[in-house]
Formats: structure tokens, C-alpha cells, sequence
């Protein structure tokens, strides 16, 4: 459109490991210090003789909303939350639409805000306004349109969640997936309706929510979270909903794609395994270590040396171990029972079982018929999940429930699983070098979102300036 603003963003980073400082000085403009040519010691400046003073500029720390209410424009994600959730406010005296609202939630924590009391911090920002409609609404309402949230538009709300994780041009690229599920303890101050005591390592006795949440490891998206009381563990009772995830993503994945479902102990259930096959895809999890199966793993002699030591000695091996439980013949499951035992101290956490020998084991159950050694480096792969729910935690706050109601605290949950989803897409999309380099969500908005601007009206025409070493380098067609 002639004398839009066209925010493109100007990629001039090297490639070189996200890890190095190179890599950061040179996407947020940086530049290596000048060392020794200064003829003199730096002294800082005195701040006490910098004069503060207000101005009537419309100043704006988060000028990335822009180009990221452009990107979900582009995905159809205003139409779609409209088309699905429209419905839930209704009439003639409606000011703020439920799709309104949740793409204000959104952009809150898009920009970092992980409370609903956030809100009123960005009200201060002009471009948040703007985007907002030109006036924000009060918490009470944003409360209460949580709270109109039932089972029926949650379930609405967890597949929408899903299928903007599952971008369908980068599931494309992959011959094999992976859907690691994992469940998690959020711990909870105040009063929570289905807050419990259960099991919570590092808070004990506080009450607690203990929710499912499901990755693509190859595109580290959310695809499925489950909202649960904290005294609720996993097993039995949960294989319908392992079920429900895995039949997702296999609706997603073409006939000759490979689907892996990789979960921990907990789901060395028969129910939780015949869910995963029923649905054809194949499971790697760890197993239970139960007597009988720890005698089988001592008694087995069929070991295969996979990795030696400079000297020659062994330090890695594998067997495959003739076991099976009953509950696995009552169903007629075909499970395989892999193991492996490394004298590494660096392999984590092991069991020993043998008193002459320094070799620690871990055990696998698996419907593949791949090599052990395989089998086992194909679980360490679930080993992502940790890392990315620590980041829904800390960068999104998926711990800070917002309402007493069970079903609202669920919504705002989904709507932050959302924001995370979303923003990867809008990564991928405006900076794909930074996609590729996987940085988290905190480097991801200083780079994306965070950026100073001021926003201007002149002859009805709207110009958002921010610094010319940004992201975001504005220009007119």
C-alpha cells in the first residue's frame, strides 16, 4: 500500500554458534570495544548532571509489536480466534470482543508481561494503545472474560494452541518426528480452586497444579497442554489423553513419515503403550526399574560393545533383555526391553548392578526395531523438553495463575502456550537466522520485540521511527 510503513528486518549476523557474544553484539548493533586506543582512563559520566525532563513524543519500548501484529495478520490468526471465540460475547453492547481480547493478552506477553496486572504498565505504552484499539480495557474485565471460558471453548483454545505449533512447510522437512510428552509441577501461592499437595520436588507441601504438556522436538513448539489438579498423578487414567495428543500429530504427518512418542518412567504403563500404538506410532521410554526386571539386566550375557576406551577396554555396551511383563502378554503388546551400561561418571543418573564391575545401566522400552545403541541416543533427544518448559516458566510465566477458577487459570495458561507458539512463527518468519540459532525467548524479544520507537501522526498517516541499528529498519514503498 503506497506510504505504509514496511518493517523489514536486516539480518547481517554471522552464523557462527548463538552461544558467542559475536553473534548478539552484531544483531542488536553492537560493536567490539576500541582497547587501548583511548590515550587516557575511561571515566564514567557523572549522571547527576544529565537533566531528565517529560516529553509529548509517544515513546514506545516495544516497537516489535508491529511487525509481529503484521505476522499474525499474515497467518489469519485475528479471523481465527474471531471465528472461534466470537461467540463467547455477544450484542450490541459488546466494547471489547473476546478475539480483542485475547490478541491483547497476546501482545502483553509477547512483550514480556506474564500477569494480568501487567496490563496497566503497558497502558503507558502508545503504540500497545493503538494496537489495543486506542484504549485498553481494566483488569475486572479481562478477569471476567477469563472466567467465561468453559470445557467446551477450552478444548477450542488447547487445539488452536497445537495447531499453530504444528507449522505444516516445516513439518514437511523431516522424514521423522518426535513428540515428547512430560508432565510438570507448577507451584501455587494463595487461594486456587483444584489446587492439591502432591508431587512437588522443590516446594514440598505447597499446593500445586500438575499439567501434561507435549513438545515437537523438531520444531520445539507446544503442541498439547492439559491443565490438572496438583494431587493428580500419571498413568492409567491418562492414556486417553496420550492418545488424543499422538493422534494429533499423526493427523498432521504424512504415511511415510516416522512418528516417536518419547516420555520418562511414568508412562511404563500397558494402557499408556497401547494408546501409543493404537495409534501408530512407535515409543521410546525409560522403563521402571522393578526387581524382576533388574534381575533380567544382571543376568543377561549377550552384551555388544559399542564404544572403547584409548586402552581398548569397553566403556559402552548394549543388549536387547528377554523380558516381559504380564500385563504386556494380557494385552498382547510387543514391547522390547533395551539396555545400556557405561563405566562414563558423565552418563547421569544410573542404576549398578553388578558388584565386580564399575558398569551402570539404564533400560528402554521401545516398539522399534532399530539398533539398541539408537534406541538409546533417540530417548537422549527428549532431553529438550526440560529446558524449553524451564523457558515456558520463566519467560512466560505458565506458573503465575491469574483467577480462583480452574477454567480461567486453564484459558491463561493455553493463551501464553499460544504467545510462545506464535512468537516462533513470527521468528521464523521476520529472522530466520535467529530461528535457526534457537536463542530463547529473552534474546528473542530484546531483538524482536523490545526495541525503542516513537510514534508519529502526520497528514493522517501513522510512522512508528525506531534506531537505525535495530531489527527493525523502517522505510516507505
Amino acid at each position: 500500500m503506497p506510504g505504509a510503513i514496511v518493517v523489514a528486518f536486516i539480518m547481517e549476523a554471522t552464523t557462527t554458534a548463538p552461544s558467542t557474544g559475536k553473534v548478539r553484539r552484531d544483531v542488536f548493533g553492537g560493536k567490539r570495544g576500541q582497547g587501548k586506543v583511548w590515550p587516557h582512563r575511561v571515566r564514567r559520566a557523572d549522571a547527576t548532571k544529565i537533566t531528565v525532563s517529560p516529553t509529548t513524543d509517544r515513546l514506545t519500548a516495544n516497537a516489535g509489536l508491529v511487525a509481529f501484529d503484521r505476522a499474525m495478520r499474515s497467518l489469519d490468526v485475528p479471523g481465527e480466534l474471531r471465528r472461534l471465540f466470537g461467540s463467547m460475547k455477544r450484542g450490541h453492547m459488546v466494547v471489547y470482543g473476546m478475539e480483542s481480547q485475547i490478541r491483547l493478552l497476546l501482545d502483553a506477553h509477547v512483550a514480556g508481561e506474564s500477569r494480568i496486572f501487567g496490563v496497566e504498565a503497558l497502558a503507558a505504552d502508545p503504540l500497545f494503545v493503538r494496537l489495543a484499539g486506542g484504549t485498553v480495557p481494566s483488569l475486572d474485565t479481562l478477569y471476567r472474560d477469563l472466567n467465561r471460558f468453559d470445557d467446551d471453548t477450552i478444548a477450542k483454545l488447547e487445539a488452536y494452541v497445537a495447531r499453530q505449533g504444528f507449522d505444516v512447510e516445516q513439518l514437511r522437512k523431516h522424514r521423522e518426528h518426535h513428540l515428547d510428552i512430560d508432565t510438570s509441577v507448577l507451584s501455587l501461592t494463595g487461594e486456587h480452586e483444584n489446587a492439591g499437595v502432591g508431587y512437588n520436588p522443590r516446594h514440598h507441601g505447597r499446593p500445586s497444579h500438575h499439567p501434561v504438556l507435549a513438545r515437537s522436538a523438531e520444531l520445539d513448539a507446544c503442541v498439547g497442554a492439559v491443565l490438572r489438579p496438583g494431587d493428580t498423578g500419571f498413568g492409567e487414567d491418562d492414556a486417553e489423553t496420550v492418545a488424543r495428543l499422538v493422534r494429533r500429530m499423526r493427523g498432521y504427518l504424512t504415511a511415510k513419515q516416522n512418528l516417536y512418542v518419547r516420555m520418562d518412567a511414568a508412562a511404563d504403563c500397558a494402557a499408556v503403550l497401547q494408546a501409543i500404538t493404537a495409534e501408530k506410532a512407535m515409543f521410546v521410554v525409560k522403563a521402571r526399574l522393578t526387581s524382576d526386571l533388574k534381575r533380567a539386566v544382571a543376568e543377561t550375557t549377550t552384551w555388544r560393545t559399542t564404544e572403547r576406551d584409548g586402552s581398548g577396554a569397553p566403556i559402552a555396551q548394549v543388549a536387547d533383555i528377554d523380558f516381559k511383563r504380564e500385563e504386556w502378554r494380557k494385552r498382547a503388546l510387543g514391547v522390547r526391553v533395551v539396555a545400556i551400561r557405561t563405566t562414563d561418571p558423565r552418563a547421569g543418573k544410573q542404576v549398578c548392578l553388578w558388584s565386580h564391575d564399575e558398569y551402570a545401566v539404564k533400560v528402554y522400552l521401545t516398539s522399534s526395531t532399530e539398533p539398541a545403541e539408537d534406541v538409546a541416543s533417540r530417548y537422549e533427544g527428549r532431553a529438550g523438553i526440560e529446558p524449553l518448559i524451564a523457558e515456558w516458566k520463566s519467560g512466560w510465566g505458565i506458573g503465575d495463575m491469574p483467577c480462583w477458577g480452574f477454567a480461567a487459570n486453564h484459558a491463561a495458561l493455553l493463551i501464553k502456550l499460544l504467545a510462545h507458539n506464535l512468537m516462533r512463527r513470527f521468528a521464523r518468519i521476520a529472522a530466520p537466522r535467529l530461528a535457526r540459532a534457537h536463542w530463547r525467548i529473552d534474546w528473542l524479544r530484546r531483538a524482536l520485540i523490545n526495541v525503542p520507537g516513537r510514534l508519529v501522526q502526520a497528514a493522517r498517516r501513522w510512522t512508528l521511527y525506531v534506531p537505525e541499528a535495530s531489527q527493525l529498519v523502517c522505510r516507505r514503498e
